[in-house]
């Protein structure tokens, strides 16, 4: 395995000569080149098994001879109705030879039929394939490609294997995913049965069950000009979510704005992340095949890294389609949910500089289409590395045959204090050595009034409560109610390279309450720079299909689901474990009194205790790249 990613360059340049650069042209300019080299079809209805059509643009080149291969864009968003950005990617796609389709979820502006969150995958997906392959101007081979929600869909309809679907470039797609390998989060909607309070947030912009919709009948002309002048753009009231955010209780969050009950109220009630009815919707779980090669592209700060790794690492096991579990690449970027244009020289995240971080996102997906939709098979050389991720510390492009890279090794460091490691002046440390009978164990008081901030971090799509990246946490640390396990100063660099996986010994007095963990990197100056967190609601430390309450002041073992990071401690650097019981408003805060959380309107205190004495050490495993 080679250290740098050399290859590049020699990838980027295989795709041939740039694409114009539309980014830079302004809206006239745009306008002008659509009308001289795109024969555009606007808010086309596409029929689906069930009579719904959903409204649909076709963009091709003016110039083309003979069938195309084709790129479907499908989002949930405001993207067919004459928008600069949507034309910028139809042009892009034009000029290297495709045609670009972008749709309307089902339910969504000018498409028809009841909104649905992913858009129904296994059928709308399926159906939108099968009209695209016998248009007279497909070659029948369709790349879905898209980020966010234009790119969760694309899962469950990859177990399908359309015999169209050629490929996929799912970006961010990690709110697609039911369950994968230890990671039960439902779409994101969990993490380790806490809810995460984005969805909310989201969905009061999505989920419009109140909204306008055209007459049905009218001619593809006529929708088209409507479109000029009508999008069909829900204007909801501004809401203040850093003070909505705190409404007690938590289900009742949008109906206290005057929101009728739709997907927020359907999903909230749902009995955690085991509830049956997680099986009904769009989800892919790991139950399920794969038939499409891919090329995913995710993000350290992004909202789901963990899932997504894990999927790819699904797909390329499952086998269920040889040819498409041998063909699964993945880069992984520094950035911010679907930021990858951002990357590039003087890179920062949060409060952290990154370095170069460059990466021709644009040319590696097109060199992957050309590869599988065009039959180019120089573009995307069998040479190039499955995985593909960005190393902070060094800040540098690495590549791996598999993830974790094969030499990995689990280095375990555990949770050390005298009991007093509260906040970042008390007397916790990160130790090799194990702790012998008879430490004293490390106790807070955890108040659902009063939470631990989020700072930064892996988020997204939270209406600007959080910034997501690599935030300075020290004002986190200074809680008493937080605490705070360092190493010494490293003596010699320590890659960290896979999943971070922490075990905690834990008690309470409450019947069920929330640990989170936090990985930092500490720098010499004293700045604590976020890597990743995880939580566990106590009540589903044996599963989440097995909830049960904790007896007081017994002791119980947590195994949160891991934290995905690659970064170098440099020398004179300090690796942190924070522990503590809430991380809010990144996710709801547990009330502590064993009962319906999200249905509850006052909480308790509770009395939290992290234990680490002979047989109850709690700890981290760290998997450590040899260099």
């Amino acid at each position: 395995m080679g250290r740098m990613l050399a290859a590049t360059a020699a990838l980027a340049m295989a795709t041939g000569a740039p694409a114009q650069d539309y980014a830079r042209y302004s809206d006239d300019a745009i306008a002008r080149e659509m009308a001289a080299k795109v024969d555009a079809e606007m808010i086309a209805l596409v029929p689906m098994r069930d009579g719904v059509g959903l409204a649909t643009n076709i963009y091709r080149p003016k110039d083309a001879k003979g069938p195309l291969p084709t790129l479907l864009w499908k989002t949930p968003y405001n993207e067919l109705s004459y928008k600069t950005a949507t034309s910028r990617r139809a042009l892009e796609a034009v000029k290297r030879g495709y045609a670009f389709v972008v749709q309307n979820e089902r339910g969504r502006y000018y498409s028809e039929g009841k909104y649905e969150i992913l858009g129904l995958p296994q059928t709308d997906g399926y159906d939108t394939l099968t009209w695209i392959a016998k248009q007279p101007w497909s070659n029948g081979k369709v790349g879905t490609v898209g980020c966010s929600s234009s790119a969760e869909w694309q899962l469950a309809l990859a177990a399908q294997n359309h015999p169209a679907h050629a490929a996929m470039v799912p970006m961010a797609s990690g709110a697609g995913i039911g369950k994968v390998g230890p990671f039960e989060e439902q779409g994101n909607w969990y993490t380790g049965g806490v809810p995460r309070t984005l969805f909310h947030i989201w969905l009061y912009g999505v989920d419009n069950p109140l909204r306008a919709e055209l007459p049905k009948g009218l001619d593809q002309p006529t929708r088209a000009r409507i479109a000029r002048y009508n999008d069909l753009d829900a204007k909801k009231p501004e809401v203040n979510w850093f003070t909505q955010i705190r409404h007690l209780p938590y289900a009742d969050m949008l109906k206290d704005l005057g929101e009728p009950p739709a997907t927020f109220e359907q999903f909230t009630a749902r009995a955690g992340p085991a509830d049956p009815a997680w099986r009904t919707g769009g989800l892919y779980h790991d139950d399920m095949g794969w038939g499409v090669p891919a090329l995913w592209f995710n993000s350290w700060y992004d909202v789901s890294i963990g899932p997504n790794l894990a999927l790819f690492n699904h797909a390329r096991a499952v086998k269920s389609d040889k040819e498409a579990s041998a063909n699964q690449f993945a880069v992984v970027a520094p950035n911010t949910h679907c930021a990858f244009a951002r990357l590039g020289p003087n890179f920062q995240s949060g409060d952290r500089d990154l370095g170069d971080a460059s990466f021709d996102t644009d040319g590696q997906i097109y060199a992957f289409f050309d590869r599988w939709l065009k039959g180019d098979m120089k573009a995307f050389p069998a040479r190039t590395a499955p995985i593909r991720y960005y190393t902070m510390g060094t800040n540098r492009w690495q590549q791996a045959t598999q993830w974790p890279p094969a030499e990995a090794k689990t280095v375990r460091m555990y949770l050390r204090s005298g009991g007093r490691a509260n906040g970042m002046s008390g007397d916790g440390r990160l130790d090799a050595g194990a702790p012998p009978a008879g430490e004293m164990a490390d106790r807070y008081t955890y108040d659902p009034m009063n939470p631990v901030q989020t700072i930064g971090g892996a988020d997204c799509c939270n209406g600007g409560l959080i910034t997501a990246g690599a935030f300075d946490q020290r004002v986190i640390e200074a809680r008493d109610d937080v605490l705070v396990y360092s190493s010494e100063p490293l003596t010699k660099p320590i890659e960290v390279t896979g999943f971070v996986n922490a075990v905690l010994k834990i008690s309470s007095d409450a019947k069920d309450t929330d640990f989170a963990v936090k990985l930092v990197d500490v720098a010499p100056d004293g700045t604590a720079y976020i890597l990743g967190d995880t939580i566990l609601r106590a009540r589903y430390r044996d599963g989440f299909a097995t909830p049960a309450m904790m007896a007081p002041n017994t002791v119980y073992t947590l195994k949160p689901t891991p934290i995905s990071t690659s970064n170098t401690f440099l020398p004179g650097h300090r690796i942190r474990v924070e522990v503590t019981s809430s991380n809010f408003p990144k996710f709801v805060r547990n009330l502590n009194t064993g009962g319906d959380n999200e249905r509850e309107s006052k909480g308790i205190a509770a009395r939290n205790a992290v234990h680490h004495a002979g047989a109850d050490a709690s700890y981290i495993e760290l998997p450590v790249i040899g260099r």
